[in-house]
């Protein structure tokens, strides 16, 4: 009688953590940012003439500090990560069956591309002054815009995912005789989950350019607007600060829907 073997055990926190400190990719990422940043001091304190009207980054951490203790400031963060969530979810709910649905039916792609075609050319920003007409709110506008900017990018990558799945895995599961129902949901939208996640990927980006651009434009808060006062002000530490906040805003945006990524795809890591 054979007994089965003990589970392995989940490696501890501590071991984790030695196995992360011990990735050399961790610490070239860690030279980069240090070598970057000792640049810009030393181009700063005069090394590169044209740098020295930029301020040191001694002298941005001390305005970070002095930013950190400011509601006004933490209150930006909040308004602009409202925004961007709801104009990436909304893209997402719209755009994801608007690409499946162009992928999957050839008629409805021939009624609906080539308005798709006419309206993705023009640039999230030339969209501002018929939202601000259009929407009683500037919230809204700016919400309007935000999801404009990711929406276009998702429809193309879902439609390019659904347009390159073999035509040979279709052709089988009809031959067996699987129903168009089954067709899509066993086959087609598996196969376009990998194009859904790099829509996702190159969206949420796309939504932080175009809302920060969008407060600095029409907006009354935000990081854009925070970063646009600032220069008004001629406070140029300020102005470093509100870019290296919409820098770390973006990084987390991008992490967490790498997360979602990675659970929508176990098979696959993404890179």
């Amino acid at each position: 009688m054979t007994t089965a073997a003990p589970p392995m055990a989940a490696p501890s926190l501590a071991l984790r953590w030695r196995r992360t400190l011990a990735n050399p990719r961790l610490w070239r990422g860690v030279l980069a940012v240090a070598g970057f940043f000792l640049v810009w001091q030393i181009s700063s304190m005069g090394a590169l003439p044209f740098m020295t009207v930029i301020p040191t980054p001694v002298e941005v951490a001390k305005a970070f500090w002095v930013f950190l203790a400011m509601p006004k400031y933490w209150q930006s963060w909040a308004e602009s990560a409202q925004r961007v969530f709801w104009g990436f979810a909304t893209a997402q709910v719209l755009g994801i069956p608007l690409g499946l649905g162009m992928g999957w039916s050839r008629s409805f792609k021939e009624l609906s591309y080539p308005l798709f075609e006419l309206l993705r050319p023009i640039p999230p920003l030339a969209w501002v002054p018929v939202s601000i007409l259009f929407w009683p709110t500037n919230e809204l506008s700016i919400a309007f815009i935000t999801f404009i900017g990711a929406f276009f990018t998702i429809v193309l990558n879902v439609l390019g995912g659904v347009s390159s799945i073999p035509k040979e895995l279709v052709y089988s599961a009809v031959s067996f005789g699987a129903s168009p129902a089954q067709v899509f949901w066993r086959i087609v939208l598996p196969a376009t989950i990998p194009s859904i996640a790099t829509g996702m990927m190159v969206g949420i980006g796309i939504t932080w350019n175009v809302v920060i651009a969008a407060e600095m434009i029409a907006g009354n808060a935000g990081l854009g607007r925070l970063t646009w006062e600032a220069y008004l002000a001629g406070h140029t530490p300020g102005v470093i600060v509100g870019m290296i906040s919409i820098g770390l805003a973006g990084y987390v945006s991008s992490a967490l829907v790498k997360l979602i990524s990675i659970k929508l795809m176990p098979w696959r890591k993404i890179i």
